[in-house]
């Protein structure tokens, strides 16, 4: 399998006369938005101005009434850029590409029709594999924006969150260190003669970066802990200006967590649960009114004390610190995020009818290739694969079987 693999990626590598053909061929895209249902999911995939450039290139953009609301975008603001507003869900699916946020439940699979493009997220920590089987049945061809590239070969989607979820978790932190949420009445930063917030940040990655840069620009003294001495040594390079950095050590940590006012838990794990690194002890004896953000909740968070919450609940109080677990802070800030992702989407929608169709965007764009995990109803993930015990397709040969 290997060598007809290795034979596949040499073949698209050649220049075809079909391809040139194909290439030339424009698609009117008829595309479904309908409105999210995942809890507290307040993004939209496309925005008024995407929704026009697509319809001036002469594609069809159907949205359920009311899937922009959440982000500030009103139904009036997409009609009057030419899309078309429906009331009921199942006409919504009736497209060819359904674009969403949130993962697709059983009940939007089974408005699927057959052969339908599916560009959404996939949690694949909640995915069950009947869901995904009655996805292989209708021969659906879908996108995760977990797995997304750019031309940099960094994870598009992910990363775009990741800046906006970092920088808010600082901008969050100075939210509950106030009065106004009977915090301990400290301003972010600190003034003239008056000694700074000390923030800790656990995890040098993306959000950890936009964490440190929100809080140093606010004057607070930040200091960030990283397993790893390239992701630490990487963002002090990024950020331009010397911050405190060290490798995770127990004794330092917990001398760093149990004096400081904020900490940001950003760790991610790659595969699996977030590792717990900071134990109940060490909560327990923090400043009273500290504040806890645990941005790697949606994979079990990095405190011993965090549970999950919400944006109605948001926080709540154990050995008076308070903690702030809520899994999707990027839809708090739901109209920044959906212009973050709409400048993402819509260049590949536009390519998919440029192009001739999504096969050949996934010939063509190694980054859009590496973000499918179905093609035409067969699995080509094979993380998924691995999880449900089945065999992965070589998507490279089955794209050259359809060519």
């Amino acid at each position: 399998m290997s060598e007809f693999s290795d034979l596949a990626k040499q073949a698209m590598m050649q220049p075809l006369e079909a391809m040139l053909e194909t290439r030339s061929r424009k698609n009117s895209l008829h595309i479904g938005i309908p409105k999210e249902t995942s809890y507290q999911e307040n993004r939209i995939a496309l925005t008024p101005l995407s929704v026009a450039l697509l319809v001036n290139n002469g594609h069809k953009v159907c949205i359920e009434a009311g899937a922009g609301v959440a982000a500030n975008f009103l139904d009036s603001h997409y009609s009057e850029q030419g899309a078309h507003i429906v009331y009921d869900k199942k006409e919504v699916y009736q497209s060819d590409l359904i674009i969403k946020i949130g993962p697709p439940t059983m009940e939007e699979v089974n408005m699927m029709k057959h052969g339908q493009v599916l560009f959404s997220t996939l949690q694949t920590s909640t995915l069950k594999v009947e869901l995904l089987e009655a996805m292989m049945k209708k021969r659906v061809t879908a996108l995760s924006y977990e797995y997304l590239r750019d031309e940099g070969c960094s994870l598009s989607v992910v990363r775009a969150m990741s800046e906006i979820v970092g920088a808010t978790s600082i901008l969050i932190a100075a939210e509950y260190l106030s009065n106004v949420f009977e915090g301990k009445g400290l301003m972010l930063g600190g003034v003239t003669g008056v000694p700074p917030t000390e923030i800790v940040i656990l995890g040098a990655g993306t959000v950890g970066e936009y964490a440190a840069r929100t809080a140093i620009a606010l004057g607070a003294e930040v200091k960030v802990f990283d397993s790893s001495i390239y992701r630490l040594r990487r963002l002090q390079n990024n950020i331009g200006s010397r911050v405190f950095t060290s490798v995770i050590q127990p004794i330092v940590l917990h001398k760093a967590i149990t004096t400081c006012d904020v900490v940001i838990g950003a760790i991610r794990a790659t595969n699996g649960r977030s590792p717990c690194i900071v134990s109940e002890d060490t909560v327990s004896k923090m400043k009273p009114n500290s504040v806890i953000i645990d941005v790697s909740i949606d994979q079990g968070g990095c405190f011993e004390t965090s549970r999950v919450t919400n944006h109605t609940y948001p926080v709540f109080r154990k050995y008076d610190v308070i903690h702030y677990c809520v899994p999707n802070i990027a839809s708090r800030v739901s109209r920044t995020a959906t212009y973050a992702l709409t400048n993402i989407f819509t260049p590949i929608l536009i390519d998919i009818g440029e192009m001739g169709g999504i096969m050949n965007v996934i010939w063509d764009k190694p980054g859009v290739r590496n973000a499918i995990y179905l093609y035409q109803g067969q699995l080509t993930n094979k993380d998924l694969a691995e999880r449900f015990n089945m065999q992965p397709k070589d998507l490279d040969l089955l794209i050259i079987s359809n060519r």
